[in-house]
């Protein structure tokens, strides 16, 4: 946006990913399904997603028997080569992202965060780079910055909750707001909490970023200028031009 304003003014679309949330509310069903989704959700790529779902709201009622599920999940999630196919999970991007994400887990465990799995940098015999264990952290407070701040690594921090209203104020709060994703088994509450999510795209009893006939993009810091995807994506490639034309007679008889 700043290089546009030194240059030409040339239009910017900036999609600026965040910290999403995932709400698993206490009447989820399939919770074997739901740790599935959630470990999709927060490792593909080793976390290096704009749309990785990095906070896990959960019910307090709910909380034990998914993260037990989650965790044993992730013990699947094996690191390595990423170009093996027995591989889940590369090597973060660069050295300098790699510290970034280190220094995030070292600020939760003083922040007062449980660590429950992972959150040790992994050397892999063989392969040069920077890898980094899945992680996970419990009893993590809205105010930490593991769950203010875009981790973009394959870290999970899971806040509980008492009922969906908490969940929904918590969800919302973060300068963030690019996609989310519900898990219940009732309609009616799936469309009013979807409604109440600022987010862009918000899944329900799924993980994912819709496809190329819907628009993808962000609400506050998570996006700017327009939408990629859908009808919505041909506004930013285009111009709106107003022709306003008088068509009466314009003669002197017509006037008099």
């Amino acid at each position: 946006l700043a290089y546009s304003g030194q240059s030409n003014l040339k239009k910017i679309v900036l999609e600026c990913g965040g910290e999403k949330p995932c709400l698993v509310l206490k009447d989820a069903d399939n919770l074997d399904v739901v740790a599935q989704h959630v470990c999709n959700a927060v490792m593909w790529n080793m976390g290096q997603n704009c749309s990785a779902n990095s906070r896990l709201i959960v019910h307090r009622a709910v909380a034990d028997p998914l993260l037990e599920r989650i965790n044993h999940r992730l013990r699947e999630w094996s690191t390595g080569n990423p170009l093996d196919p027995h591989q889940q999970l590369g090597a973060i991007v660069s050295e300098a992202h790699y510290e970034r994400i280190m220094a995030h887990i070292n600020q939760a465990t003083q922040e007062g965060a449980t660590l429950v799995e992972g959150g040790k940098a992994l050397p892999v015999e063989g392969q040069a780079g920077w890898f980094i264990e899945p992680t996970v952290f419990r009893d993590v407070a809205p105010s930490m910055r593991i769950a203010k701040e875009e981790i973009f690594g394959p870290v999970l921090a899971v806040i509980e909750v008492d009922d969906d209203d908490q969940a929904v104020q918590i969800a919302n709060d973060s300068d963030y707001g690019l996609t989310a994703s519900v898990f219940t088994q009732h309609l009616s509450k799936a469309h009013r909490i979807a409604n109440a999510l600022r987010a862009g795209t918000v899944t329900v009893n799924t993980y994912g970023e819709g496809n190329h006939a819907t628009p993808f993009g962000g609400y506050k810091q998570s996006g700017f200028g327009g939408r990629d995807n859908g009808i919505h994506a041909h506004d930013q490639f285009t111009e709106v031009k107003t022709i306003w034309i008088d068509y009466s007679d314009q003669s002197a008889d017509s006037l008099d």
